[in-house]
């Protein structure tokens, strides 16, 4: 199964998230899956990635110009495939995917998952996005989305909406069960 992950590239956030990035990259790869990600360097992007090499991981990055041009494409990647743009870069590793998992990040990270979710909500695909809620990341992301619905943005029964997580271990069990 290949694998996308949506996570922060910056280094200076506090270790667990990064621990948790390399048992997630670990697991992937031990278990003859493969990463799909970002391709850049930084943060839980490079834990995540280096954790799938070491394990012996097949890795495919998707890696915009912009990255390229700062020189933060990573160079642990089996496979790379240089695209145009963010935009471009989600949708191919939209297409890459047989599902998605998503740890903390900033506006990148929260744009690539909404791109899953309404995606899916229209129909595009039918592919799981977990959201690992560690130590009540997206609580925030939950209220909002239950506000919503409250006021009727977002109907009570969703046709596609993302698979919250509180641990890896959670995650890992709905992915051996197939859980879509």
């Amino acid at each position: 199964m290949k694998i996308a992950v949506y996570c922060s590239a910056k280094d200076r956030i506090d270790e667990s998230y990064k621990v948790l990035a390399r048992q997630l990259g670990e697991w992937i790869a031990t278990h003859g899956h493969t990463l799909v990600y970002g391709g850049a360097t930084g943060g839980l992007m490079t834990a995540v990635s280096d954790a799938a090499k070491d394990a012996g991981g097949t890795i495919i990055g998707v890696v915009p110009a912009r990255i390229i041009a700062s020189k933060r494409m990573a160079t642990n990647c089996t496979e790379i495939h240089q695209v145009a743009s963010m935009s471009e870069r989600k949708q191919r590793m939209r297409d890459e995917a047989d599902c998605f998992i998503c740890l903390p990040g900033s506006y990148g990270t929260l744009d690539e998952m909404l791109d899953v979710i309404a995606s899916g909500t229209v129909g595009e695909h039918r592919k799981p996005l977990y959201i690992l809620n560690i130590n009540g990341f997206y609580d925030h992301l939950q209220l909002l989305t239950q506000h919503m619905q409250s006021l009727n943005f977002l109907p009570q029964q969703e046709s596609y909406k993302p698979i919250y997580v509180n641990t890896l271990e959670e995650c890992f069990a709905l992915l051996v069960e197939g859980r879509r």
